[in-house]
């Protein structure tokens, strides 16, 4: 049944096309939510700002709780509070001044507030403290970063990205479109068939992560 036949049903048994609309919209999302993973859940901000009112009241009765200020760093991040999380994670660094995964954070901060510099050099020291730190997200983090400025080495961090983390179809399609984006047509073609071959071949379980880059990266297949 196509999606206006369902618009009719619902309108003949709401008796209002506007409640259709919303009904039909509302049966989209759950699809999506429960599928696909395209669109952003709207329970996730809600549930993160009460986590990050608590974590604040804890700080506050104890202002030297590591664990913390990692926790709320962390979610800052999620929120695109940058310059808040920086300062947080510059504190923890003084007390876990070996942590790979506090340096590639802070590397990510400096990143997502336009000091390239900074962060490539951050996230250098963490990859030498652990080549594997984060399972390879810091090379994805650097070739998004790098994309406009540095292409060239964006390329190379996306592909590095792809030999530590085989199974991202993330990776590839990232890859693609930046080959896209540089005119390299038949590398980007090649990228973007290596989602989704990497998606077919994905067990279940791994699958839910993976389908919305699967499903970008098949799009621009279809549209080249």
């Amino acid at each position: 049944m196509g999606k206006f036949s369902v618009f009719l049903l619902l309108t003949w048994i709401t008796g209002n096309p506007l409640v259709a609309v919303i009904v039909l919209l509302a049966i989209l999302y759950l699809l999506d939510r429960r599928f696909v993973g395209i669109t952003p859940s709207f329970l996730k901000p809600v549930r993160r700002a009460r986590r990050i009112s608590r974590l604040r009241d804890e700080l506050r009765l104890n202002p030297h709780n590591t664990s913390a200020k990692l926790e709320l760093a962390r979610l800052l991040m999620e929120r695109s509070s940058y310059g808040e999380a920086k300062e947080l994670l510059e504190q923890v660094r003084l007390v876990m001044d070996d942590s790979a995964e506090v340096l590639c954070e802070l590397g990510f901060c400096e990143l997502k507030l336009g000091r390239l510099e900074q962060g490539e050099r951050l996230i250098g020291q963490a990859l030498q403290l652990n080549p594997r730190v984060k399972y390879g997200e810091p090379y994805l983090r650097l070739g998004e970063a790098l994309a406009e400025s540095a292409p060239d080495r964006a390329v190379g961090y996306l592909q590095r990205f792809g030999d530590v983390n085989s199974s991202s179809c993330e990776a590839y399609c990232r890859l693609g479109q930046l080959h896209k984006r540089l005119g390299r047509n038949e590398e980007a073609a090649r990228a973007f068939r290596e989602a989704v071959d990497i998606y077919r071949g994905l067990h279940k379980f791994k699958r839910r992560a993976e389908r919305k880059w699967a499903l970008l990266a098949w799009l621009q297949l279809r549209s080249a």
